[in-house]
């Protein structure tokens, strides 16, 4: 499966939404940088709380005010929503190559976003230093994308460094380094 090859398909922005909600996402653009964003964004949310467009506004307004907790509990809405609209399993950790293989036939652009939506919330969990949650997301994700379309290696790689480091921190002085 080519996790690239999504031509031609609808995006989840390309689904209709209310009036309603489309005006508060264009009242939230507008107040970019203002707190008073959050209000519209979360009544938009309240109208329509399975709509991955207003989803993704609510964790990007998290994200770049670095509010990453919130974001990675939007992320993780995101992710079961698609999930469920793919009909592939509950949990993202019991996800298997073979539930993508029939999803993508369902959309390869939904099955990319839940990706990318996995790989952008163990991002989060590296910035809120949680480096096991996060490797175990990438490493589902490398399990799954095994030609490493998405750009999952690097990420995998500072994720391991970093639960190395710290194990090693907590053996505390019964292990020792020798340079060659």
């Amino acid at each position: 499966m080519d996790l690239l090859d999504f031509a031609g398909e609808d995006m989840y922005f390309d689904e209709p939404i209310s009036s309603d909600v489309e005006g508060l996402l264009l009242d939230a653009a507008r107040r970019y940088g203002d707190e008073a964003a959050e209000l519209s964004l979360l009544q938009a949310y309240f109208l329509e709380p399975n709509h991955l467009t207003v989803l993704v506004a609510l964790y990007r307004y998290f994200y770049y005010r670095h509010r990453y907790r919130e974001a990675l509990i939007t992320a993780d809405r995101a992710i079961a929503i698609t999930a469920k609209r793919l009909d592939l399993p509950e949990r993202w950790q019991d996800l298997s190559e073979q539930d993508l293989g029939r999803s993508v036939l369902v959309s390869m652009s939904l099955t990319r976003f839940l990706l990318l939506a996995l790989k952008g919330s163990g991002y989060l969990l590296m910035r809120l230093d949680e480096a096991p949650a996060a490797l175990e997301r990438f490493e589902k994700i490398a399990e799954i994308d095994t030609s490493d379309r998405l750009g999952i290696a690097d990420l995998l790689k500072i994720a391991r460094t970093a639960v190395t480091k710290a194990q090693l921190e907590d053996s505390g002085d019964n292990v020792h380094f020798f340079k060659r």
